[in-house]
């Protein structure tokens, strides 16, 4: 494991917030804590605490790993759905977490603008973690990155591909954390759907330190080309309305991840999606893109989803993994125990 590092009371927004030793930091940690989790070890070490999970964006795995984890480690848990609260309604975000940083010894929000969050942050007085903004998932991050990490045995020099709409949290967060842990990242897209250059430009910054590499191609044969990972997530995210689908198809049809993408990765390459996927017709979504588009399958092709390639549920696993040493560690739970 990385040297110990001290990250109590800090909160995790972004992962432009934390230096590569963190970051390692807590990859290591959830590889720790998961493997005392299979070999049937009490983790107990946070009895008598509470959090509050605020989803403003209603969510499978990132509800569930929060839950699991944190009664794992013996916390209490308060969910609060989009209608469970008056955050930003009937009581400001200032006013709620001074509300809330008085009953709960940690905050978790997933919603909107980072702006949020990072209000949230400013005034609780305990951390706050980032289950997702339309910027940002830095804890599908860590997952992310323990799963590369478990599969390669390393994560300096991974050459990963990320293919659909990367203007958003998934292109944004995985060009960040590539940046920081000296793996090379491409954005694989149309021009229109590059991330924000500002980002872009930061994020290249970091990569001189680093080894790293930022990419932005709108060839699939040049993007793809030695591929360790080929990552993608849906062209249309939650919230957007449906008139966007057929814009989204139009542009993205071209960077569906196939048997033709993994033709130019190498031979070793997987697959990786941060799920729900629309892989095939067993989702509302899917069968309603079938009838209005005639596309059996969206972002990625069964055949690829289902292969021995698709590394995806060892990836939604490691979402709790994460989570749970994200609040391990910022709840200070690593300072008495290692």
């Amino acid at each position: 494991m990385t040297a110990k590092v001290d990250l109590t009371g800090k909160h995790f927004l972004k992962l432009l917030d934390y230096s590569p030793e963190e970051i390692q930091y807590l990859i290591d940690l959830s590889a720790r804590l998961k493997a005392e989790k299979k070999a049937h070890q009490s983790q107990k070490v946070l009895e008598g605490r509470n959090v509050a999970l605020i989803f403003e964006k209603t969510s499978t795995r990132t509800r569930c790993s929060f839950e699991v984890a944190a009664h794992d480690l013996g916390m209490g848990t308060t969910y609060l759905d989009p209608s469970g609260s008056q955050i930003g309604k009937k009581e400001s975000i200032k006013d709620t977490a001074r509300v809330l940083g008085r009953m709960f010894d940690g905050i978790e929000y997933r919603g909107f603008g980072q702006d949020i969050v990072e209000e949230l942050a400013k005034y609780a007085g305990v951390p706050v973690w980032n289950g997702l903004t339309n910027e940002f998932h830095p804890t599908q991050m860590i997952a992310d990155t323990l799963t590369i990490q478990e599969h390669f045995g390393h994560l300096k020099g991974i050459k990963l591909v990320y293919m659909g709409d990367a203007r958003y949290n998934m292109g944004n967060s995985l060009m960040v954390v590539s940046a920081k842990l000296g793996m090379d990242f491409v954005a694989c897209t149309s021009p229109k759907y590059y991330p924000d250059q500002a980002l872009v430009e930061k994020c290249r910054a970091i990569a001189k330190e680093t080894g790293a590499s930022i990419t932005l191609t709108d060839s699939v044969a040049e993007g793809c080309k030695d591929a360790d990972v080929i990552y993608t997530d849906v062209w249309v995210s939650m919230g957007e309305p449906v008139e966007v689908w057929k814009e989204r198809i139009d542009a993205l049809k071209p960077y569906q991840v196939n048997k033709e993408a993994f033709s130019y990765a190498k031979p070793e390459a997987v697959f990786m999606h941060c799920l729900p996927a629309y892989h095939d017709q067993g989702t509302g979504v899917g069968r309603d893109v079938y009838e209005k588009f005639g596309m059996k399958e969206v972002e990625v092709t069964d055949e690829i989803f289902e292969s021995e390639r698709s590394i995806v549920f060892d990836e939604a696993e490691n979402r709790m993994h994460s989570i749970k040493a994200i609040m391990y560690a910022t709840l200070g739970a690593d300072k008495e125990t290692e």
